[in-house]
């Protein structure tokens, strides 16, 4: 094993994909949740609509504008989606010109972060295969995704003491860091606060953090078992005297 000098590159590269793998699958998970959708869920504990959506009403806009972050086209092509909703009491538009431009950098930052988690899962699932197939690297390889699995419990941790502790601040840093200064913010009355307000979000980064740390322990205590036993059977292996 010391003559291939590949192995500490492809777990350097594994351990630091692993949290690009897990976090960012969890954020697309609650996208694409729809089994019934994540707002179905949410708005089952947050305040109703102040201003008098009921709440099938606004379970059917929020379904309709998730709809539109999972469309694979860009985001150009599919924001008529979204520019066609209409307030149910009054037939006006439920996003202004505003809202539909934060949208679509809201898109363009989710297609994003597809592209990123992909390239991760390539590095996590083809790199940690590479080495537990061959027996020779089976433990180092099992022990790369225990290393990989706690990197990711370290650095959610963090993200999520910071949510916890700090959710205005982090709300902020978040959104100063993704979009142009001055598009992200909007009255209490325009759609996206109605149908997505901040207590949904600070909802949504718990459950995306503890998600993705959850699965990072999982990922740490597997890989452990799984060195544990490939270490086993190597020495089951060798010849006895």
């Amino acid at each position: 094993m010391k003559q291939n000098l590949w192995l500490k590159p492809l777990r350097l590269a594994i351990i630091m994909a692993m949290p690009f793998f897990l976090g960012l699958g969890m954020m697309l998970l609650v996208i694409v949740w729809d089994w019934p959708s994540y707002p179905a869920w949410e708005y089952g504990r947050i305040p109703p609509d102040q201003f008098g959506l009921t709440p099938d009403q606004r379970l059917d806009l929020a379904s309709k504008t998730l709809d539109y972050l999972r469309q694979s086209a860009r985001a150009e092509n599919v924001i008529y989606l979204l520019e066609e909703l209409r307030l149910p009491d009054s037939g006006a538009p439920l996003y202004n010109e505003r809202e539909i431009g934060h949208m679509l950098d809201v898109k363009h930052v989710a297609d994003n972060i597809r592209l990123v988690w992909l390239v991760a899962a390539v590095v996590v699932v083809a790199g940690s295969l590479a080495l537990v197939v061959k027996a020779d690297t089976a433990v180092y390889g099992w022990r790369t995704v225990m290393f990989g699995g706690t990197f990711t419990v370290v650095v959610l941790l963090g993200i999520a003491l910071f949510i916890l502790l700090a959710w205005d601040i982090f709300f902020v840093q978040f959104h100063e860091l993704l979009f142009p200064a001055g598009t992200w913010t909007f009255a209490y009355s325009d759609g996206l606060i109605r149908l997505f307000p901040e207590q949904f979000w600070f909802d949504v980064g718990v459950v995306m953090s503890g998600g993705a740390l959850l699965s990072g322990v999982v990922t740490a205590v597997f890989g452990t078992f799984m060195a544990r036993r490939a270490g086993d059977r190597g020495r089951d292996k060798r010849p006895t005297t």
